[in-house]
């Protein structure tokens, strides 16, 4: 395990991809952080460069790729400048690892998944078939899926305990950060809400960090420690959970908390009017502007991030 108090340091991290019509901004220098033993969740609307964030933090590139810079620094160490192969060895899948979105149906369907779960573990330790199965039983035991189904095939299994089995997957290393890519979507209620309470569970017997990838507020308040908020390829509010979900700052965050049903609220839910903007050529100044009601004159500008008593916010009105 991780020996830094902050385990993930990100600074000025830029991914941008190409195409034929320019390069789409999908990660626009981000700063992030995160503690060991924490969870963090990355919140924002579909196509605002959620999964795009985790895949450059894992280096996980598809072969269009205009723009990659930035340092992503794991335990005080720039990951950035490892190579290729360095990187494979030392980080993917040993440090950090990660459930994919649509985790249930990336398991190889022809292949039984106890080779699935245990093949990252030989591959990454060197370990024994025998060692591997071994391993592969206790993380099937901290996701409370039974070891028979290490001889089943993903067909054979719900989609509950699929979503399990991919957990159980990134877990088998026992890395110090798995990343959580939209885990629950596809699922039942009740479904997801047995999947939250095992993150919830390994979050405090193996004391490992999450970030988790959503759209989906309610579900997410039952993991995070901290919310970054992220739009249009940028993170424009960061604070910490109990702060941010009784009061958030950024005009944007705010529209998300107000479309969000409440249980003992009689106010109905609102929703935030226009369309994102696109990442292949976004608005000047601040890219919410044009859907934000209290936009005035300085918002032409880029606003900066300030912080307000840990309240990280990139809005002009806290200026």
């Amino acid at each position: 395990m991780a020996n830094s108090p902050t385990l993930l340091k990100i600074e000025d991290l830029v991914l941008y991809f190409k195409t034929m019509r320019g390069p789409v901004q999908a990660v626009d220098h981000i700063d992030l952080d995160l503690k060991n033993n924490e969870a963090i969740v990355i919140l924002g609307e579909s196509g605002c460069g959620k999964s795009s964030l985790a895949k450059a933090i894992l280096r996980l590139l598809p072969r269009n790729i205009d723009k990659y810079s930035g340092k992503v620094l794991l335990n005080g160490t720039d990951t950035m400048q490892y190579s290729d192969e360095e990187f494979r060895r030392k980080v993917r899948w040993r440090s950090i690892s990660m459930v994919p979105q649509a985790a249930m149906n990336s398991l190889n369907p022809v292949l039984k998944v106890g080779d699935q779960v245990t093949e990252p573990f030989i591959i990454h330790t060197g370990a024994s078939k025998t060692e591997a199965i071994a391993q592969a039983k206790k993380m099937f035991a901290h996701v409370g899926v039974p070891n028979s189904f290490l001889d089943r095939y993903a067909f054979e299994l719900s989609g509950g305990m699929r979503q399990r089995s991919a957990i159980a997957m990134a877990l088998v290393t026992m890395p110090d950060l798995i990343i959580l890519d939209e885990p629950t979507s596809a699922l039942d209620v009740l479904t997801q809400a047995n999947i939250f309470n095992v993150l919830k569970t390994l979050k405090k017997d193996l004391e490992i960090s999450f970030i988790l990838i959503t759209h989906d507020i309610a579900t997410s308040s039952e993991l995070a420690d901290r919310v970054a908020v992220m739009y249009a390829g940028q993170i424009v509010e960061v604070c910490d959970a109990t702060r941010f979900f009784d009061k958030p700052f950024h005009p944007y965050s705010i529209a998300l908390m107000d479309s969000v049903p409440r249980l003992r609220q009689v106010k109905e839910p609102d929703f935030i009017t226009g369309q994102p903007p696109s990442l292949i050529n976004p608005p000047t100044g601040c890219r919410f502007k044009d859907r934000c009601h209290k936009r005035f004159e300085k918002c032409e500008e880029e606003p900066p991030a300030v912080t307000i008593e840990n309240h990280i916010v990139k809005c002009w009105l806290y200026q």
